[in-house]
C-alpha cells in the first residue's frame, strides 16, 4: 500500500523526521519500508534552506523503485525558469517577483551547474498526475475536463517536450488546464476587491475549497486569504464548484493548511500542512476507505495523529 506525502519546499530535516516516523529507513543512501511505497504530491523545492537534498531524497527513493512523484507547480516553474522558446525567451519571465519566488532553488541548485541540469531535466519527467487502481493523486485539483486536454500533450501524464512553450502560453487551453490541475480551482473576485497572499503579492483571484459542492460564497469557499472580510459577503455568482466523483480516494497537495491535519471529505485528503513556513510536514497512511484522521502522520512525533 502507499504512502502520501505533502509539500517539502526544501524542508529535507522535517522530511526525514516524517520518513521515520513512518517507519521508513535508509539504506544504502535510499529510505524505505518493508511494505509501503512512498508517493510526493510534488513541490519539492523553493523557500527552504535544503533544496538538494530535498529533491535527492525524493529522486533517490524514485529511482530506486520505493517512491512515486508527481509534478507541482514549483517543479513545473523550475523547468519554465531554465527553458527557453525557438526565439531564447525563457518560458517563465525572469522578473524579480518570480526569482524571489524561486530563489531558494537557484542559490543552491547553481553551485553545481551539472546537478542543476540533470535535475531540470528529471522534473520534466514527472506526471502531472496518478490514477492508479486504489487511488488518485493531483496536486491541486482534480478536474477530468482539464485531465482530458492534458491527455492530447502528454503520456500517462508527462508533458512531451513540444507541450512545454503551449503549456506556458497564457489563455492556451493546456496553460488553463495546467492552472488547474497544479494551482487549483479559481475563481475572480468583484472589482475592486483584492488581497495580499503569503508572498504579500496582491491577488485578484481566490483559491478555493473546489471539494465543497454546498454554499457557494466567497469567504467559505476562499483558501489562503488571511482576513476573508477582504472579500465579498456574497455568494459566488454562477459558480459550480467542479465537485469529485469519490470513485477513489484522492490526496492533494498545495494549500497550506493549518491546524491538525484532517480529511477534506470521506474521499479527499490534502497533506500539505504548511511544512514549507512554521507547520509540520505530514503523511498519510492509505489503509482502505472512507479516509480517517487517525491515518495521519507529522514530522513532529512518532505515532500516528490522535484523534
Amino acid at each position: 500500500m502507499y504512502d502520501i506525502i505533502g509539500d517539502i519546499h526544501g524542508q529535507a530535516d522535517k522530511l526525514e523526521a516524517l520518513l521515520s516516523n513512518m517507519g521508513y529507513e535508509e539504506v544504502n543512501g535510499v529510505y524505505q519500508h518493508p511494505e509501503r511505497t512512498l508517493i510526493s504530491v510534488g513541490d519539492l523545492v523553493d523557500r527552504g534552506s535544503q533544496q538538494r537534498l530535498s529533491v535527492d531524497i525524493i529522486r533517490r527513493m524514485v529511482e530506486s523503485g520505493n517512491a512515486l512523484c508527481i509534478m507541482g507547480n514549483h517543479e513545473f516553474n523550475a523547468v519554465a525558469w531554465a527553458t527557453q522558446d525557438k526565439n531564447g525567451n525563457y518560458l517563465r519571465e525572469h522578473s524579480q517577483k518570480n526569482f524571489e519566488q524561486h530563489e531558494a532553488f537557484l542559490k543552491e541548485a547553481e553551485q553545481d551547474p551539472t546537478w542543476y541540469a540533470d535535475t531540470i531535466a528529471w522534473f520534466k519527467t514527472l506526471p502531472m498526475y496518478l490514477d492508479l487502481p486504489n487511488l488518485r493523486v493531483v496536486h491541486a485539483c482534480w478536474h477530468r475536463p482539464s485531465l482530458e486536454v492534458l491527455a492530447n500533450y502528454a503520456t500517462n501524464g508527462v508533458l512531451h517536450e513540444n507541450a512545454w512553450v503551449p503549456a506556458n502560453t497564457k489563455h492556451h487551453e493546456l496553460f488553463n488546464a495546467i492552472e488547474v490541475l497544479c494551482k487549483g480551482w479559481e475563481v475572480t473576485l468583484p472589482e475592486g476587491y483584492s488581497f495580499l497572499d503569503k508572498s504579500k503579492h496582491r491577488r485578484t483571484e481566490i483559491r478555493t475549497r473546489w471539494w465543497r459542492e454546498a454554499h457557494p460564497h466567497y469567504r467559505e469557499l476562499a483558501i489562503g486569504v488571511d482576513d476573508i472580510n477582504n472579500l465579498p459577503d456574497a455568494k459566488i455568482p454562477g459558480a459550480a464548484m467542479p465537485g469529485y466523483d469519490n470513485k477513489k480516494p484522492l490526496f492533494i497537495g498545495h494549500y497550506w493548511m493549518q491546524g491538525k491535519p484532517c480529511v477534506q471529505t470521506d474521499h479527499i485528503a490534502c497533506v500539505d500542512w504548511s511544512a514549507g513556513k512554521d507547520g509540520p510536514m505530514v503523511g498519510y497512511r492509505l489503509n482502505g476507505q472512507p479516509l480517517r484522521n487517525a491515518q495521519f502522520y507529522t514530522s513532529e512525533k512518532a505515532d500516528a495523529v490522535s484523534f
